[in-house]
C-alpha cells in the first residue's frame, strides 16, 4: 500500500479542490509513493501523535488540522510545529491533512455533529456556488449511450440525489476531413453529413480533466467536438455548516443539557433563552460564527458551533439561540469519520484511532 493510495480514496470523499483558500491539505510531509505501514488517525498533529506513530509503526498520519498553515523559511525546531516536522522527517512518517474540503462536503465534519445529535432531513447550510461545469458533446446517435455510460461513469450528471442526468437532442453534424485524416466515417475530402446526437451534463469542476478523457476514450470520432461550460448555478452538496431536524422539539435547557453530554464537552456557552421550543438545528463543526446570518436566515431555532467571540453572541439579536461547544469538542468526532473513510476501501489494513487527546484547552 502506497500513501498516494490512501490519499486517494480520501480525496475522492473530500476532493482538495474544496478546501478554503487560506487552507493547506493535503500531503504535508512524506512522498506519495512511499510504502505505508499503518495510519494513525488524529484531530491534531503534534509531537506526541509523531511519538504514538512510531510506537504503534505507523508511518502515516492522518489528520483533520494542518500543522503547516503558512509557509516555513526555516526548520530549528524553535517552536512545536517546526519540531513535529522536523521529527516526522527524521522518522519517515508521511503527515496528511483533510481540514476544510472535508468540513464542505456533505457528509463531512458537521454532518458527524448531526449523527451524534440525532438530526435528520440534514442539508448544507451556506451551499458554494461557482463548482460545477456543463460539459456538451456531439456523437453518432448510435454512440451515445456508450459515451453517456463513459462520462456518468466518472461521476458526470448528478444533480442533488439524482445520477445520470443528461439532456440530449438529435440534429444533423457536417464535416470534411483532409488528406491527413481517417475519417471513422465519411470519406477524406468529401462534406459528410451525420445524424448526431447533442448530450449535455452537469460534472463537478474538479472531475472535468476526467470526464473529458473518459468521453475521448468512448467516442468513436478522430476529433472529438465538445465545450465546456463554467456554471453559476449553487452546489448543494459542497459548502458549510449543515441545517436539519430533530426528531421531536424538545425545550430550549433540556436541549442544551442533551448537548453537552452526547458532545462530550465540560461548557457549553449560550445566549439567553427564548422560551422556544427547539427543532431546526444549524451547526458547523470548529469556528462556523460566519454562518450565523445564514442561520438566521434559515430559521434554525439554535446555532451550534465553537470559538464565538464576546460581542458576536451579541449578533444573535434574541432571534436565535447560540450553543457554542467549544472547536475541539465540536470537531472531536472527525478522526471517526475519517477512519470510516479509509477502513471501508482498506477494511484489512493497519488503521488506528488516537489514544491522545490533543484539546489545548482545559477547564476548571
Amino acid at each position: 500500500m502506497l500513501v498516494k493510495d490512501i490519499t486517494k480514496v480520501i480525496e475522492a470523499f473530500a476532493p482538495l479542490s474544496y478546501q478554503e483558500s487560506y487552507d493547506n491539505s493535503g500531503l504535508i510531509v512524506g512522498n506519495e509513493n512511499d510504502d505505508v505501514s499503518g495510519i494513525l488517525i488524529c484531530l491534531d498533529c503534534v509531537e506526541e501523535i509523531v511519538d504514538e506513530a512510531i510506537a504503534t509503526n505507523c508511518n502515516m498520519i492522518i489528520a483533520h488540522h494542518p500543522i503547516v498553515f503558512s509557509g516555513l523559511k526555516k526548520l530549528n525546531g524553535k517552536n512545536y510545529i517546526e519540531r513535529t516536522v522536523i521529527k516526522a522527517i527524521k522518522n519517515n512518517v508521511a503527515i496528511y491533512a483533510v481540514h476544510t474540503n472535508l468540513d464542505n462536503v456533505k457528509n463531512g465534519v458537521s454532518f458527524k455533529i448531526s449523527e451524534k445529535i440525532g438530526l435528520k432531513n440534514c442539508e448544507i447550510l451556506q451551499p458554494k456556488k461557482r463548482l460545477l461545469s456543463k460539459i456538451v458533446t456531439y456523437c453518432p446517435i448510435d454512440s451515445a449511450e456508450k459515451i453517456r455510460a463513459a462520462m456518468f461513469k466518472v461521476g458526470a450528471g448528478s444533480i442533488g440525489d439524482y445520477s445520470e442526468c443528461s439532456f440530449n437532442t438529435d440534429g444533423v453534424g457536417t464535416f470534411k476531413g483532409n488528406q491527413s485524416t481517417t475519417p471513422s466515417v465519411g470519406n477524406v475530402g468529401e462534406l459528410h453529413h451525420e445524424n448526431e446526437t447533442r448530450i449535455e451534463t452537469v460534472i463537478p469542476s474538479h472531475l472535468v480533466s476526467a470526464t473529458v478523457a473518459q468521453l475521448k476514450a468512448a467516442h468513436p470520432y478522430e476529433e472529438v467536438a465538445y465545450d465546456v461550460f463554467e456554471l453559476q448555478n449553487t452546489y448543494g452538496n459542497v459548502g458549510s455548516g449543515l441545517i436539519g431536524e430533530l426528531e421531536n422539539e424538545e425545550d430550549e435547557l433540556s436541549f442544551l443539557k442533551r448537548l453537552k453530554i452526547d458532545l462530550n464537552t465540560d461548557c457549553v456557552r449560550y445566549t439567553d433563552l427564548l422560551g422556544n421550543k427547539i427543532k431546526k438545528v444549524a451547526l458547523c463543526g470548529g469556528s462556523g460564527s460566519f454562518l450565523l446570518a445564514d442561520a438566521k436566515a434559515r430559521k434554525a431555532d439554535v446555532f451550534i458551533t465553537g470559538d464565538f467571540k464576546y460581542h458576536q453572541f451579541f449578533d444573535a439579536e434574541n432571534k436565535i439561540l447560540i450553543a457554542d461547544v467549544g472547536h475541539y469538542e465540536s470537531e472531536q468526532y472527525t478522526s471517526e469519520l475519517i477512519y470510516d473513510i479509509v477502513n471501508e476501501k482498506f477494511p484489512n489494513f493497519a488503521v488506528r484511532l488516537t489514544e491522545k487527546n490533543t484539546n489545548p484547552v482545559n477547564y476548571l
